[in-house]
């Protein structure tokens, strides 16, 4: 049976772009043109994949995310979609529960690998990493806790830069140290990504920048 996948975007022709596509490649395709749209099909439906655009002019998709964590509803991999994406934005929708995230406008290569993988790693409800009370952030990597320092009593842009040093270093390991598929997984362009990990003063192994994705 072929996979069903919800595709969420305000704007009609790329709704109508992605289900030529998603048609054409063997799926089921069912289209929302807003968050209360996509809200109303979740709560009877509970699709393969769902694509969620993060720019509506009712709801965001961010706070649609937001919304079916909060009732449990995130039980699909959702993969989020914007024109204006930040890495803010990136990191945001995948704290919240996000399998990815994809920028605008989508390459078709792009698009497909990025949804077979969500759809293969089935990607039901991430678990959500913790803050303890020793200003702890633990998450788990490979079914082992990991414990990193995240100072919460600091300024907001320093704290920023602890907390970006501390998500880049937990999809490195994810990753074994290979940057290409880092920058791919969160949708940061590779050139990006060395500098702001040489910012942070995060060291990459030869052997993991010169790794293939």
């Amino acid at each position: 049976m072929s996979k069903q996948i919800l595709v969420v975007d305000d704007e009609v022709g790329i709704r109508e772009l992605l289900a030529e596509i998603l048609f054409d490649e063997g799926y089921q395709v069912e289209l929302a043109e807003n968050a209360q749209q996509a809200r109303r099909f979740r709560q009877e439906h509970e699709p393969d994949l769902v694509l969620l655009d993060i720019w509506m002019p009712d709801i965001d998709g961010v706070t649609l995310l937001k919304e079916w964590v909060e009732q449990d509803l995130l039980t699909m991999p959702v993969v989020m979609m914007s024109g204006h994406g930040t890495i803010e934005t990136a990191v945001e929708a995948t704290r919240i529960g996000a399998v990815d995230f994809l920028e605008k406008p989508i390459s078709m290569q792009k698009l497909l690998a990025t949804i077979a993988h969500a759809i293969k790693e089935g990607a039901a409800r991430p678990q959500m990493p913790v803050v303890d009370a020793v200003q702890n952030l633990i998450v788990e990597i490979d079914g082992a806790a990991k414990h990193f320092t995240l100072p919460l009593d600091l300024p907001l842009r320093e704290a920023r830069e602890h907390f970006d040093a501390i998500y880049f270093d937990y999809h490195l390991q994810k990753e074994d140290g290979n940057v290409s598929r880092v920058a791919e997984k969160i949708g940061l362009e590779r050139t990006h990504l060395y500098r702001k990990l040489k910012q942070l003063g995060i060291k990459v192994s030869k052997k993991g920048s010169e790794s293939e994705a």
